[in-house]
């Protein structure tokens, strides 16, 4: 009889019906170390999962009693079990068709770049245009932008932008065929720059966050329907195989919706999709604020848990990969980025003013505000901007978001916490970047660059990513999307051609390092009721691995290898 009040206990909790309970839990795994990220952080060896839910987290004896004879019975042999991950900033409608028309190879060096350039001119032939793009300076060995020089020789008779961002390095043709000479200046309005040659006014080839004046035309292959469907289906199996189970669409469209409302519909979306939708921001401010309403009444706003409109997303400054996060103080000079102006601090897309009408906007429309936000002045901006709403609007409720914050500051951070805004961090960034930025801005600069430590032991949350957006393979994107490489940096604070710690004192421990790509990445999906731990009730969303992540060595946390992979209950991965 305890048996049953035990089990009837675990179903109430679980809100399954009486028709579950005599079928029993259809999977029990045992002498396993579960790692629940519940609330103390607390170890089990088993678990039993009924109709895709959790009915009872315990010991092996308290949960094998449950089994019954069509119990899947999993002996793991010790082996750890942990909450699916989630990654908290994706683009994966566009990075699943980055390679589509042809394989894009790893580039290291501008020769790498001048190689591909080559080849894809005699793949091509003559005047068509040769576009690169996302292949950021800051991973160079040589740490700056192909020369306008060097584009031309390597394809005089194409047109070439090598693109990053907002930003791109552009050859003869591409400027002559873009009108853009010595005379030319940005005038649509917009932001940005056409840098010039001192003495001559020659335009160097080098556009800053006004790549939209460049007159490209497409020149691969288009895609159908179906082929954008079985790409976008393929990434999320291999999403699944480094364990993630959740996403966040960091700049959906209404295409990118449509995709993931294909793969539910036909049973095939292999993880949860929460969507930031895209809303542009020039044109005059009603505009932007009726774009905004329109997402608040978008019918994916009554979603479910695996697909919902959660919020919007602009972008507020542009990027470190490319000289242009607008930073509290200047730059500096720098041969890297090829900046001379002293004074130049980046570039803040929407004034504060026009920034705090969006916000008081979406905040009305009870949504999710993000905006894509780097330096460390406009992390400023955005903070001062929920600061002020916060005094008339509940935003402490709506978990607006700041993507990327890689540089801030001890006030900002304070603010943070205070006013319940989540951070969404990408620690490869820093694993990839850090070489280039201390180069540039010295390591004391660096002092608050991702300062997650400070965050969380402060009580806030952060919640941790890659801003995939090219490629697929979890190592071989342009930003890499395995998640046991964004623990080992954020637990390490290592970092790719740098040595030693880029300020270790913001290393996370490795439960804050779980909990960072687990029930702090749910809740700023607006998951955490659903999924994010493994407590009976929830969603039996969960892994096993092969390496136990809390005892292992530093260098073994990013080996870790998934064995399985559970959505709802259901196997979505499993290593041969």
């Amino acid at each position: 009889m305890k048996r049953v009040h035990v089990f009837c206990a675990c179903l109430a909790a679980a809100g399954l019906c009486g028709a579950a309970f005599a079928a029993g839990p259809n999977l029990i795994v045992h002498n396993a170390k579960v790692v629940t990220v519940d609330a103390d952080f607390s170890i089990r060896q088993a678990m039993a999962v009924e109709g895709g839910r959790i009915v009872a987290v315990g010991s092996n004896d308290e949960v094998l009693r449950l089994k019954t004879d069509k119990t899947e019975v999993l002996d793991l042999g010790g082996k750890m079990v942990m909450p699916g991950m989630m990654d908290s900033h994706v683009h994966a409608t566009g990075a699943a068709m980055t390679e589509f028309d042809h394989p894009i190879p790893d580039m290291e060096s501008i020769a790498d770049v001048l190689a591909y350039v080559r080849a894809r001119a005699a793949a091509l032939g003559e005047g068509k245009w040769i576009v690169l793009q996302q292949v950021f300076i800051t991973r160079l060995r040589e740490q700056r932008y192909p020369t306008r020089a060097e584009l031309d020789e390597a394809a005089p008779k194409n047109p070439v932008v090598f693109r990053t961002g907002p930003d791109a390095s552009v050859n003869s043709l591409a400027l002559a065929l873009s009108g853009i000479d010595k005379d030319f200046r940005v005038s649509d309005g917009g932001p940005g720059h056409v840098e010039k040659a001192p003495g001559t006014g020659e335009p160097t080839g080098i556009l800053r966050s006004c790549t939209r004046i460049i007159k490209s035309r497409e020149a691969s292959r288009r895609p159908s329907d179906q082929d954008r469907y079985d790409r976008l289906r393929e990434l999320f199996r291999d999403y699944n195989s480094v364990g993630l189970t959740a996403i966040c669409d960091g700049s959906a469209s209404q295409g990118s919706l449509d995709l993931y409302q294909r793969l539910l519909d036909k049973d095939e979306l292999s993880v949860r999709v929460a969507a930031q939708h895209y809303v542009g921001t020039m044109g005059p401010i009603e505009k932007v604020q009726e774009a905004i309403r329109k997402v608040g009444q978008h019918p994916l706003r009554r979603g479910g848990p695996m697909l919902r409109v959660i919020g919007v997303k602009v972008f507020l400054d542009g990027g470190m990969l490319t000289g242009s996060a607008y930073m509290s103080r200047p730059w500096g000079v720098s041969r890297i980025y090829a900046i001379d102006d002293p004074e130049y601090r980046g570039v803040l897309f929407i004034p504060r003013e026009r920034l705090l009408e969006m916000v008081r906007a979406a905040s009305r429309c009870g949504l999710q505000f993000a905006a894509h936000t780097v330096g460390d002045g406009a992390v400023e901006t955005l903070v001062s901007v929920y600061d002020e709403l916060a005094r008339t609007l509940p935003i402490r409720k709506q978990r607006h978001c700041i993507t990327h914050s890689n540089f801030m500051s001890e006030d900002t951070v304070k603010k943070v916490v205070d006013l319940k805004i989540i951070p969404l961090v990408q620690p490869a960034w820093l694993y990839l970047d850090a070489r280039t930025l201390a180069q540039h801005f010295g390591y004391d600069r660096l002092r608050w660059f991702q300062p997650l430590r400070s965050i969380l032991d402060a009580g806030g949350v952060a919640a941790g990513g890659s801003d995939h957006m090219q490629k697929l393979g979890s190592l071989r994107s342009n930003n890499p999307y395995d998640p046991f490489l964004g623990i080992w940096t954020a637990v390490t604070r290592r970092a790719r051609w740098y040595e030693g710690q880029l300020h270790g004192e913001q290393a996370l421990t490795r439960e804050q390092a779980i909990r960072f790509y687990t029930v702090h990445c749910a809740r700023a999906m607006f998951l955490d009721n659903e999924t994010g731990s493994l407590e009976t009730g929830k969603a039996a969303d969960f892994l096993v691995l092969d390496t136990d992540l809390l005892t292992c060595a530093d260098d073994a946390i990013r080996q870790a290898k998934v064995l399985r992979t559970y959505l709802d209950g259901k196997l979505v991965f499993k290593r041969p």
